[in-house]
């Protein structure tokens, strides 16, 4: 008795199982491509960054053309990939507007060139049992994190520190720095190197982190694509580590919205002059 009979199969199913069994899988390539993206990125991107990234490469473009992100978010899905996620925060506080400045970016951070808006904040670290702080300064154009200090201590002069090393002009040109109603940017020698500068001074309302968000929205992938996901054995190993993240997040990490990494975006901006 034939075997399709004994086990009641009709021969069209049988035949298209064959089919099943012996078809090429044509998404293997770019399976390899998409592991080998999110594991160079040490799983920091989503689907949306890496179908940025694979639509840059050569290989890909040539095998498949160009990449629509919803194939790259079922194949994620399938090779169970998926980014490291950001704890989102959320404060309903408005708060007061500061008496040393007015909140003149209100929010507002859309900008059409370098040097024109800039944010910094103060962000905590605890490393082996002891406080470390960290303040950038970024630019909202680029995205870039143009310098960064770091210390035992949320000084001024930490802060100055950090300011010293990322002006380096005489005068700005319509530039405005925003911050919260943090004790550092109230003081005397941060407004005086403001005023010395030409930069115009602007302020979060009390309490409000929304009206900082870019900086916030830096920490948190800070925190969720480094701080959180490493060990570390001192806090020289800690420093080097951040050294190596804000290398990465400037010149390779890609911003969504500029579908480039923010120092790429900076002279391709400059080339187009």
């Amino acid at each position: 008795m034939p075997l399709l009979e004994i086990a009641e199969l009709a021969k069209s199913t049988y035949y298209d199982g064959v089919k099943r069994f012996d078809r090429v899988d044509n998404d293997k390539f770019l399976k390899d491509k998409i592991i080998a993206v999110y594991n160079e990125n040490l799983g920091r991107y989503g689907y949306r960054r890496l179908t940025i990234a694979l639509n840059k490469d050569i290989d890909v473009i040539e095998t498949y053309g160009n990449i629509n992100h919803k194939r790259v978010q079922r194949l994620m899905k399938v090779l169970g990939l998926r980014a490291k996620i950001r704890v989102k925060k959320y404060r309903s506080y408005k708060g007061k507007e500061g008496v040393i400045a007015p909140n003149i970016l209100d929010r507002d951070f859309t900008s059409h060139k370098s040097e024109e808006k800039m944010v910094t904040d103060v962000t905590e670290f605890r490393v082996c049992n002891k406080k470390i702080y960290l303040s950038p300064l970024i630019d909202l154009n680029t995205s870039e994190v143009v310098s960064y200090s770091v210390s035992t201590s949320p000084s001024v002069s930490f802060v100055m520190e950090m300011m010293e090393k990322g002006l380096t002009k005489k005068q700005y040109d319509n530039l405005t720095i925003h911050t919260d109603q943090g004790f550092q940017y109230q003081n005397n020698r941060y407004q005086n190197f403001l005023g010395y500068k030409g930069i115009k001074q602007s302020m979060s309302r009390k309490g409000n982190c929304f009206d900082n968000a870019k900086a916030e929205n830096f920490f948190s992938q800070l925190k969720a694509e480094f701080f959180h996901i490493n060990q570390f054995k001192s806090i020289e190993e800690f420093k080097l580590g951040l050294d190596k993240y804000i290398n990465y997040y400037n010149n390779k990490r890609i911003v969504t919205k500029l579908k480039m990494a923010p120092v790429e975006y900076k002279y391709h901006q400059l080339a187009n002059i």
